[in-house]
């Protein structure tokens, strides 16, 4: 059947979803396990799988993801795939040398039940894992939750694989990094470095996914979080999870494990949660704010100040993950934008809570949801109701932005059609201001709006 959109009626669907907005589980953990320093993601599953998987988070990051996978065949599928992982096990560490195998599991061996800890274990007593190397499973069924909740599985087999603690707390502080740009979570470290805050960041896809071109391959580039670090966190003196759905479980089980408390804040997108996030590095790092990123915050509320009247009350639609579009819309509140659809394919209750929170002053006729029927279709529908100025989201909006005619900022994952996006930051205030210019950039274009400067004739 062909659904069309109208432009009177919204379509009321229980149980189909149209060109959702999220991707599988397994993406998410085979991000998640780039961050680490030397680890190699494992695919437990078909080679199309990890080939999929692969080929989105090379397109969108433009650089070569490496990935091993179970390969399973109709044997596999049907008796069980712990004969090829152990096989997989022998073949990766003899031939790709890492330090970590990260497995996760994919819709296939999910359904047929294969437990990925038992097979861990079996491997290192039949002495294919060598000795100082480590494989850890994790569960990411596909049919379920998002790539979110995949980050956030893997990055909970991270700290309860590896993070031990002595006794004694450290000075430092864990940061448990939501999902982000290499150039965001580079963003982070420098801004707690200009605090002279110690810091442990897990993942840390800086110089990993945005290495250099030196003319030589390294199959583990120098980036990512290393072993000792990941064990130090145990010693740490506060954790701080930035994103609800990507460090919850990581920092409770963190918590569970080592006593060390946490403090779950947004990623640090815009104006009001950034403030949060260098407020709680001064907090918990015991750390004062230096001028410098005193200044960059005031260059950003400058600029906003500025542009004001070319932002005031403009109609935003915006899709995503929901760690990265919940600060997004208080940061377009806060400018005085309106942001009137929003969706999330990302299940999660705390979603609706926030975006009544953030809605209910000062854009009361916001439409939001995320979930199952949470789509670019109903976006869509939403949208053919009555139109916007804005799009924000990832590439996958296009397509509305060509039939609606409306300019489209691309924010998030996947970005497969554009580059540079995961050389700039969007984080912290430096990374607002390029937010900021890359909104105005597109409102100017579509309305072919001149700024007042460029009004002035030159007079030689």
């Amino acid at each position: 059947m062909l659904l069309r959109h109208t432009t009177d009626k919204i379509i009321d669907r229980s149980a189909l979803t149209i060109n959702p907005a999220k991707t599988c589980q397994p993406i998410g953990a085979m991000y998640a396990a780039l961050g680490v320093h030397g680890c190699l993601p494992h695919s437990h599953g078909s080679q199309g799988c990890c080939s999929y998987h692969r080929s989105m988070l090379t397109r969108h990051f433009k650089e070569p993801v490496m990935a091993a996978t179970s390969s399973f065949t109709e044997g596999a599928s049907v008796f069980g795939g712990q004969a090829n992982m152990l096989q997989a096990v022998t073949t990766i560490f003899s031939t790709y040398e890492p330090d970590i195998i990260a497995a996760h599991t994919t819709c296939l061996s999910e359904t047929i039940g294969d437990d990925l800890t038992q097979m861990a274990k079996k491997a290192r007593d039949e002495g294919k894992i060598p000795a100082g190397r480590h494989m850890i499973g994790t569960a990411t069924p596909s049919y379920v939750g998002s790539h979110i909740t995949g980050y956030a599985n893997q990055l909970t087999s991270f700290v309860n694989y590896f993070a031990e603690t002595t006794g004694e707390k450290s000075k430092k502080l864990n940061i448990l990094a939501g999902w982000c740009e290499p150039s965001d979570m580079r963003e982070i470290k420098r801004l707690a470095k200009l605090m002279g805050v110690e810091i442990n960041l897990l993942p840390d896809t800086s110089d990993v996914l945005d290495t250099p071109m030196t003319g030589k391959y390294r199959m583990y580039p120098k980036g990512g979080t290393t072993i000792p670090e990941m064990v130090s966190m145990g010693d740490a003196k506060k954790t701080i999870g930035l994103g609800h759905w990507c460090t919850r479980g990581a920092a409770v089980a963190l918590e569970n494990k080592c006593k060390v408390s946490f403090v779950i804040e947004d990623l640090p997108f815009g104006l009001k949660a950034t403030d949060r996030f260098i407020q709680a590095l001064s907090k918990y790092g015991i750390a004062k704010i230096p001028t410098e990123i005193t200044d960059e915050r005031g260059r950003l509320v400058d600029m906003i100040t500025d542009m004001h009247q070319y932002l005031h009350g403009k109609r935003v639609a915006l899709w995503g993950d929901p760690d990265e579009i919940i600060p997004i819309a208080e940061f377009l509140v806060d400018i005085d934008m309106k942001p009137v659809y929003i969706v999330s394919g990302t299940p999660g209750k705390h979603f609706m809570e926030r975006m009544e929170n953030i809605m209910t002053v000062k854009c009361p006729e916001a439409k939001y949801k995320n979930g199952e029927r949470a789509d670019l279709f109903l976006l869509h529908q939403w949208i053919k109701q009555q139109g916007v100025d804005l799009l924000i989201g990832n590439t996958h909006g296009k397509f509305i932005a060509r039939d609606e005619n409306t300019p489209l900022v691309r924010v998030g994952f996947p970005i497969i059609d554009r580059v540079g996006h995961s050389y700039f930051p969007l984080v912290g205030y430096t990374g607002a201001i390029r937010l900021v210019e890359k909104m105005l950039d597109a409102i100017l274009d579509k309305t072919d709006a001149t700024c007042p400067e460029e009004k002035l004739e030159l007079v030689m």
